[in-house]
């Protein structure tokens, strides 16, 4: 089954925040707490662990985008079958 991976709030006052690498790639295996993504807010640098463990199906928010907490932001698809049965979203 796949997780949608959203933007979590980190801060007290943070409301969006801004991918700034994509540290595991579409196609690549994750454990969950891995770090998946880094990014920014109020110029404060953070990893965002993986919920799941799994491979990532798809990125949804593009490096140097910036989006609102709760923003989906990938997919990660539990195996190989999965995988290849999944329909990209588009981000």
């Amino acid at each position: 089954m796949a997780a949608t991976v959203k933007l979590p709030k980190f801060g007290l006052t943070m409301e969006e925040a801004t991918i700034n690498e994509w540290v595991v790639g579409v196609g690549e295996a994750i454990e969950q707490g891995q770090t998946l993504a880094t990014i920014e807010s109020e110029k404060v640098e953070m990893e965002l662990p993986s919920p799941a463990s799994g491979i990532v199906a798809e990125h949804l928010v593009a490096v140097g985008e910036t989006v609102p907490l709760g923003t989906p932001v990938a997919v990660i698809v539990a195996d190989a079958a999965e995988l290849e049965s999944y329909e990209p979203r588009g981000g």
